[in-house]
């Protein structure tokens, strides 16, 4: 019986930390999603247009829902020349939490997405605690084309599922 008492306990706590990670008022610092282009294509024809207006695309839609589920999106300026020089700022060793307590925010969001080839394209978004450093919330997720359609699906799928858990 105590073995009982003792694991509802405990489901309990991760019950109540679970539902105070992302508590609405939040301020959130979302320092954008880095592109990395690891295909041949790439190598080849440098930067392409359409790729970097997908990618300005599912930032808006990560802004967008975070703002739909009444967290405040901080004003990156303060940061913004050291945030110029940083291509990926979901691996820029802590330069996310330590941007993130500059900005007095609670939570920082980063993410990337990776392109394989043209035909498969992986997708990853992190939010962390600012003070603790700890990630609260990840989801990657590989999606099959480069469209637009296929970019917004695969970050919807990450903002339902691995994100806010709808």
């Amino acid at each position: 019986m105590k073995q009982i008492i003792a694991a509802l306990a405990c489901i309990a706590m991760v019950s109540a930390a679970f539902a105070e990670d992302l508590r609405p008022g939040g301020k959130v610092a979302f320092l954008g999603l880095g592109f990395v282009d690891l295909s041949t294509e790439g190598a080849y024809n440098g930067v392409r247009e359409d790729e970097t207006e997908r990618l300005t695309m599912i930032e808006q839609l990560v802004e967008q829902r975070f703002q739909q589920e009444g967290l405040i999106l901080l004003d990156l300026a303060p940061i913004e020349s050291k945030l110029e020089s940083i291509a990926n700022p979901g691996q820029c060793y802590g330069c996310d939490i330590r941007f993130g307590r500059t900005l007095g925010a609670d939570y920082v969001v980063v993410g990337a997405v990776h392109k394989v080839s043209n035909l498969i394209v992986s997708m990853n978004l992190f939010v962390r605690d600012v003070r603790t450093g700890e990630t609260l919330r990840a989801k990657a997720v590989d999606i099959r084309s480069n469209t637009d359609r296929s970019w917004q699906r695969g970050m919807t799928y990450i903002l339902k599922n691995g994100i806010f858990r709808d």
